[in-house]
């Protein structure tokens, strides 16, 4: 049935108008009404304190519309905190799922919650635990790869899908392989995917393989799972290594690993406050130095037709006791071909401060470097399910956030213009949400707080529309929209579940 609270109430003298007349006034059933999403307001109704440590206790949140409760992530507890939000106003805490190993992510569909559930030793086997959520009892544990790091249903139900992270211990001494576990709930079937047939492989388009002795296998640590809309495939992030796999999930197969390349930062559409000892907050330039992609979080929409991929483009690095590949420009051996400037580059005010990798750029071998590669493209994307770009946001998330609360701006725990030598606001989030035939994104930032609100109707042109955020909340990790037909109060609302804060934040949008 078609939902009419957008439409106003129009009082009409039937008069001889007659049925088909009344029908083609309001629309017929199957007709998304039209929405002025310049006009849409973000209201935050309801929210709640999620543990009483110093952070980490909120971290990815469920919603399941059967029985109005919220699930969120808490690994600090080593569990899953439960929330009755039947009336987003007032959330109500219930009993938690007490669990042994670390929650990773959850995720739900028609009555069932499944938890990513990261092994007690890291690198070991972790499990994908499935619960009825009226009971909240256990109904089914998988077995899944190691570390166990985002889970997701498909549109249907009938596939459970994890990103197997497969993180090296700290020593890097050991490594195990990163892959996707494929659940098959109508068949029973489980299967863990590896990429040991890539091995070996150039993938190309700057995907990366890098850790000290590892195979591709070993060296991919997949981050995020998406799935199309018709359930036919997912598709996985691989962010250290600035790639993307295809998984063929009728086959349980990956069909595909591809790069994303780098974002030119030399080009005025892509400038970057690049430091954080400048004294200028929002201090844009463009500078020599190419950042990979590195999404985080990624989402797939379905848009006139076409399958879309948005990525959330934070970027990360490996920074361990054995092997880091963390580095500042100012420490760099330029190339004094490449960069004649280098002395003036490398100064704390412009590029000395940006952390960058060592592991790319000393493109002839020997030994300085001729490029320049950082963390992360301080954007979202929207790409072809190939790995297209459609369309890259440059340096509009770092322009709007100055330009709307210039304190705020790339901010690091409370200091202004204290993460832009790093990854900037860090877009850590995505996900989207259909109203009319419209269709929003929203993209969470993890340091400046909040989330950017965009139009994506026209996937090539992206229309912001505004920045919902609240400086009590602070870094959000998980973004949840809940659409009006499964809301509990019928209207459409965002989630936000901040991992420094410990607060989730509930929104109505009207």
């Amino acid at each position: 049935m078609k939902n009419f609270k957008s439409i106003p109430l129009i009082l009409i003298a039937l008069g001889s108008f007659s049925c088909e007349k009344l029908e083609d006034l309001v629309g017929h059933p199957d007709e998304a009404p039209v929405v002025d999403t310049s006009e849409l307001t973000f209201t935050k109704i309801g929210g709640f304190v999620n543990g009483s440590g110093d952070e980490g206790f909120a971290e990815i949140s469920a919603f399941d519309a059967k029985t109005g409760k919220l699930f969120v992530v808490n690994p600090v507890e080593s569990e899953v905190s439960v929330w009755d939000i039947s009336n987003p106003s007032a959330p109500s805490k219930q009993a938690a799922i007490a669990l042994t190993g670390t929650p990773n992510s959850v995720a739900v569909h028609k009555g069932l919650l499944a938890i990513a559930l990261e092994n007690e030793n890291k690198q070991a086997n972790g499990s994908i635990e499935v619960y009825e959520t009226s009971t909240m009892t256990l109904a089914n544990s998988y077995p899944a790869g190691a570390l166990p790091d985002m889970v997701s249903f498909s549109p249907n139900g009938k596939y459970i899908i994890s990103a197997n992270e497969g993180e090296p211990n700290d020593d890097y001494t050991v490594d195990p392989e990163g892959s996707v576990t494929v659940i098959d709930r109508l068949k029973n079937e489980v299967r863990t995917l590896s990429f040991t047939g890539f091995n070996g492989q150039a993938i190309g388009n700057d995907f990366r393989v890098f850790g000290p002795g590892a195979s591709l296998a070993q060296d991919v640590e997949p981050e995020y799972v998406a799935v199309s809309d018709d359930n036919k495939y997912a598709y996985i992030s691989l962010q250290e290594n600035n790639g993307m796999a295809v998984v063929d999930l009728s086959a349980m197969a990956i069909t595909d690993v591809f790069g994303l390349g780098v974002k030119d930062h030399s080009l005025v559409e892509n400038s970057m406050d690049a430091s954080n000892k400048d004294d200028k907050a929002g201090n844009f330039k463009t500078w020599p130095v190419l950042g990979f992609y590195m999404p985080d979080a990624i989402t797939y929409a379905q848009i006139g037709g076409v399958g879309y991929i948005i990525s959330a483009n934070e970027g990360d690095s490996r920074d361990y006791d054995g092997y880091s590949e963390e580095e500042r420009v100012k420490d760099l051996d330029l190339d004094a071909t490449a960069f004649p400037n280098a002395e003036e580059l490398q100064a704390d005010e412009n590029l000395g401060r940006l952390k960058i990798t060592t592991a790319n750029g000393d493109t002839d071998g020997d030994g300085d470097y001729d490029k320049i590669y950082s963390y992360g493209a301080r954007s979202f994307t929207i790409w072809s399910p190939q790995g297209q770009i459609v369309y890259d946001s440059g340096d509009e998330i770092g322009r709007k956030t100055f330009e709307l609360a210039p304190s705020l701006f790339n901010n690091d725990e409370g200091k202004t213009d204290g993460r832009s030598d790093d990854k900037g606001a860090e877009p850590e989030s995505v996900t989207t949400l259909k109203i009319g035939e419209s269709t929003l994104l929203f993209v969470g930032l993890e340091r400046t707080g909040g989330a950017m609100v965009y139009d994506i109707t026209q996937p090539s042109a992206p229309e912001f529309l505004q920045w919902v955020f609240n400086t009590q909340d602070i870094a959000p990790e998980g973004l949840l929209a809940i659409p009006a037909q499964e809301s509990p109060n019928g209207e459409n609302l965002l989630v936000i579940t901040n991992e420094v804060s410990n607060t989730v934040s509930i929104y109505e949008i009207k």
